[in-house]
């Protein structure tokens, strides 16, 4: 019989037996802290363990004889009779590609000793004993905190400043009698969902709030997304810092709104507030979702599907008809066409056209108070609220070392969790094992006063598209990248990536102008899939490229590497002949080959390039500026490749068409743009980006 442990964020929560094709488990109870009889795994009880740590323990029975066959030859890339692919990273390691959440294989003298799993938050091992050193979990040893079992204290309704009660669940450390500090969890998708993922801190000896936001699971209010967020997490951090266990000191963590609901609760200036891990949090409406750049966007629908009722139903994103609904005008009867009832917050979404009090309501970025508020922040080049983590990132670059951390990896939204991304295979260092470290040591520090050195590591980690490397910098931007100019230019036909459109290093005197049709009815194509909820993959736009309504302008062939980090820089000269209309500009990597594979984006609707607050209308062939901050992304272009940036006016999928009229994206009416850009010496259209030395 095979004998394994399964770690998780350090701690031992299982011990595995494979025995043929069956596996009994000794569980641990983790209020009790104790580890059950030896029984036979249930297919109930397999499921709770993919949920913790991604490893499916019935499946992997059938497989383990034949993986001690299949990776004992080195080689460098192996494909299993079950269709998975593996390359060999190490003697004896195989990480899995092509796959969410890989199960990495450790071999030793032909035995299978551990299985690896990263996720977004965590990593899990199942390890055979004595091999714990072999993988990351030999970094836990620094982690003295004993393992405590755990206590649920209760269910509580905390009362807002306006009455609302909103429901939430403490958890304590249950041999623990003097005060602790308090992890908060505020959560959109039912606090019961997955909570044993936060039993780990608990478990290292903090207690632990998990809360249904205001309108959400059981609790009471109006489910506005964003809305109420900041006064709620006041109220709620108030209400924990009374509580007679409490130190005072409040951290938070979490994903996506779960990071969002951090910054506004730190936008509130709440004196208890005292740590935040933000991972890809969502940031102000006109700067990330939903009103990105001031268009509307329609890739976070699937989301707003999923939370279209007062529990969570994922399953509404998953749809086949994503082409029809799209097209469905005006937007506010979406769901009534799709789901048969109304969403109400999508109603007062588009009720409020431009920036006013109801979007400052949600903006944490305008409304913060610039406390110094020790953050970890991690996202992703390719996360779709990376504008968010941008955000954050402004908030947190004038505070000093120890009070700012910072993870960028080749990500997207689902976080440290492929090492592949669609059109982009990335190196076998791109996934971490020690985000959980980082983040648990981050508590200790900055809530139990820990001194375990973290603050004294690099406040700024990153990886290399391209060169697979991470780095390390003392801020961001990058300190050590410059800035360089890099201008448009064409013969007046830079239509598809086949026309004459020319990325230099120094402007040209002629002057140009380049220009398409944009038809609302015909939009170029944003490339995802929407039901996986993921906006801003890196795909390969080789052939959108042809379209005529897609200016490219490319540099020559480069002639050795030029390796960009950070945000890039967007100034061009437009015109038009409509009265408003959409920009949508893109960086592409395009190999010897010719295979052009998106790296960021950004947009903007021409009425708001003055402010979200109030739209100026063009006039008739009247030359604009406009300026566009895209997505982050840090890329080593090869020698032989070359830089592309295209300007277009739609993205299908990601937003929704610009109808050219005053009604903007919702008109059931529409007109045909003609575009310009215009660029040489009088109009000096370009991209800035940071290049490192």
């Amino acid at each position: 019989m095979r004998q394994y442990k399964l770690y998780s964020s350090g701690i031992v929560y299982a011990h595995v037996y494979f025995k043929g094709n069956q596996v009994f488990v000794e569980s641990l109870d983790v209020f009790t802290n104790t580890f059950s009889q030896k029984e036979e795994l249930t297919e109930e009880k397999n499921q709770e363990y993919v949920a913790l740590c991604k490893i499916d323990f019935l499946e992997l029975a059938k497989k383990i004889d034949y993986y001690e066959e299949c990776f004992v030859s080195e080689q460098e890339k192996i494909v299993t009779k079950f269709d998975e692919e593996y390359e060999l990273a190490s003697k004896g390691y195989y990480i899995q590609r092509k796959i969410k959440f890989p199960q990495n294989i450790l071999m030793e003298d032909k035995e299978l000793v551990g299985v690896l799993c990263p996720n977004r938050e965590y990593a899990s091992a199942l390890i055979k004993e004595g091999y714990e050193d072999k993988t990351f979990l030999s970094q836990w040893k620094e982690i003295k905190e004993p393992i405590h079992p755990v206590k649920y204290e209760g269910m509580f309704d905390i009362v807002t400043r306006d009455g609302v009660k909103l429901s939430t669940d403490v958890f304590l450390p249950a041999d623990i009698t003097e005060n602790i500090p308090a992890i908060l969890v505020r959560t959109p998708y039912g606090k019961e969902l997955n909570n044993q993922m936060y039993f780990r801190f608990v478990q290292r000896g903090y207690a632990v709030v998990i809360q249904d936001v205001r309108g959400r699971n059981l609790s009471e209010g109006e489910w506005i997304p964003n809305y109420f967020e900041v006064e709620d997490g006041d109220d709620t951090i108030t209400w924990i810092a009374n509580r007679p266990w409490s130190s005072k000191k409040v951290g938070m963590i979490g994903g996506s709104y779960l990071g969002y609901v951090q910054w506004a609760a730190s936008a509130s200036g709440n004196p208890y507030l005292s740590a935040m891990v933000s991972i890809v949090c969502a940031g102000s409406s006109f700067v990330d979702l939903p009103r990105r750049g001031g268009a509307f966007t329609s890739g976070m629908l699937a989301w707003a599907f999923a939370v279209s009722q007062q529990k969570f139903k994922p399953e509404l994103m998953e749809r086949d008809d994503w082409e029809e609904v799209l097209n469905i005008r005006p937007l506010n009867k979406i769901p009534e066409q799709a789901l048969g009832y109304k969403i109400g917050f999508l109603d007062k979404w588009l009720e409020q056209k431009d920036y006013n009090e109801f979007w400052h309501m949600s903006n944490w970025h305008q409304r913060s108070q610039k406390r110094e508020i020790p953050a970890l922040i991690m996202s992703g080049w390719f996360d779709d609220n990376g504008m968010g983590t941008t955000e954050a990132l402004d908030i947190v670059k004038d505070f000093p070392q120890g009070k700012r951390k910072v993870i960028l990896g080749p990500w997207q939204h689902s976080g440290n969790s492929r090492y592949d991304l669609h059109g982009v295979d990335f190196g076998s260092n791109a996934l971490r094992f020690d985000l959980d470290l980082n983040f648990l040591k981050w508590f200790d520090l900055h809530l139990k006063g820990i001194q375990n050195g973290i603050d004294k590591t690099e406040p700024v980690e990153y990886y290399t598209v391209g060169s697979n490397e991470w780095k390390s910098a003392k801020n961001w931007p990058v300190p050590e990248a410059n800035k360089v100019e890099i201008y448009l230019s064409s013969e007046g036909n830079a239509n598809t990536s086949d026309g004459n459109g020319k990325l230099v290093f120094e402007n040209v005197e002629k002057e140009g102008v380049d220009a398409y049709d944009y038809d609302p009815k015909n939009p170029s194509t944003h490339i995802i899939d929407m039901s996986e909820n993921e906006i801003e993959v890196p795909e390969d736009y080789t052939e959108e490229e042809k379209r005529q309504d897609i200016l490219c302008y490319t540099t020559d062939t480069l002639e050795e590497d030029f390796t960009i980090t950070g945000d890039i820089e967007v100034e061009l000269y437009i015109s038009s002949d409509a009265v408003d209309t959409d920009f949508v500009v893109r960086v592409t990597d395009v190999d010897e080959n010719g295979k052009s594979i998106k790296l960021a984006d950004g947009l903007i609707s021409a009425k708001y390039r003055d402010g979200f607050s109030q739209p100026k209308y063009l006039e008739k062939d009247e030359v604009y500026k406009i300026n566009i901050l895209t997505t982050k992304i840090s890329n080593r272009f090869k020698k032989g490749h070359k830089i592309r940036f295209t300007v277009t006016s739609s993205a299908k999928n990601f937003i929704f068409p610009n109808s050219n009229t005053k009604d903007g994206y919702n008109s059931e009416v529409t007109v045909i743009a003609n575009n310009k850009v215009h660029h040489g010496r009088k109009y000096p259209s370009k991209i800035v980006v940071r290049k490192e030395n």
